[in-house]
């Protein structure tokens, strides 16, 4: 990798400006749209940020994180800043694929948004949201009452989807995950794992009198009618780990965490 074309982008936290500081001690960084790589500092919530300025403005870049945030499952142990070349030359690259959201608002005002981790919806009042799940055309759950359903990638498995209960995928594994978020009926009903190729509708039942919103990512959108979601392969995303913290072993990992 040309560490001469490395752009730096930090989250406004003192952690993280303190961390691009040393950093600029020993690299010259250059402006995003003449770099080869970006490197992020911060959490997990601005390194999906970055991805998804990176996105709308049609320049994806392979991005290496440096934790200066909470959890970093996204990002690498920020450490030695002096050695980020040596890094990045054994630096491991894994591609991700965002889901693609079209979502439709009461009023027929359509939405187009990817989402990295998930695809949320969520009752905006006290009333639960009945909502019709239907995959590739077909009808699978006809009314499910709940709180809301979200739509998981793998990347985004350990995320909001193990926190409502659902599976974490492996990187790899070119599946879906759904996962109804408080279930009312079917109560037994606990979410299904689906082929990455699948095609995701989901239909709000009385939304008028059950408004609902939906989130991708951190874009969110209410009064929804419709949500139409595939994944969008011509969006692919590629993140840097360190050997031996790369994501796939961090999933892995999560699933014997107690």
């Amino acid at each position: 990798m040309d560490v001469k074309r490395l752009a730096l982008l930090a989250s406004r936290t003192d952690r993280a400006m303190a961390a691009a500081a040393e950093l600029r001690e020993h690299f010259d960084f250059v402006s995003l749209e003449r770099a080869a790589a970006v490197v992020v500092l911060g959490g997990d919530g601005f390194m999906l940020h970055t991805l998804h300025r990176m996105l709308d403005r049609g320049t994806v870049l392979p991005a290496y994180g440096m934790n200066c945030g909470t959890v970093g499952f996204l990002m690498n142990r920020y450490r030695n800043p002096a050695k980020l070349a040596e890094r990045l030359a054994k630096a491991r690259d894994f591609q991700i694929a965002p889901l693609r959201m079209e979502a439709i608002q009461q009023d027929g005002k359509r939405h187009i948004a990817c989402a990295i981790n998930e695809v949320s919806l969520l009752r905006e009042t006290r009333q639960t949201a009945k909502i019709e799940i239907v995959l590739d055309g077909k009808t699978r759950l006809k009314e499910l009452v709940c709180d809301g359903v979200l739509l998981a990638t793998p990347a985004g498995s350990t995320a909001y989807n193990l926190s409502a209960n659902g599976p974490i995928l492996p990187l790899d594994s070119q599946l879906l995950a759904l996962t109804p978020i408080s279930p009312f009926r079917p109560r037994r009903w606990s979410g299904a794992v689906l082929p990455e190729r699948s095609r995701v509708s989901f239909k709000v039942n009385e939304p008028a009198k059950r408004p609902v919103s939906v989130v991708a990512d951190q874009k969110e959108f209410r009064d929804i009618a419709e949500v139409h979601l595939e994944i969008a392969r011509e969006n692919q995303l590629t993140l840097l780990f360190d050997p031996g913290h790369a994501l796939d072993e961090r999933i892995v990992a999560e699933q014997f965490a107690v």
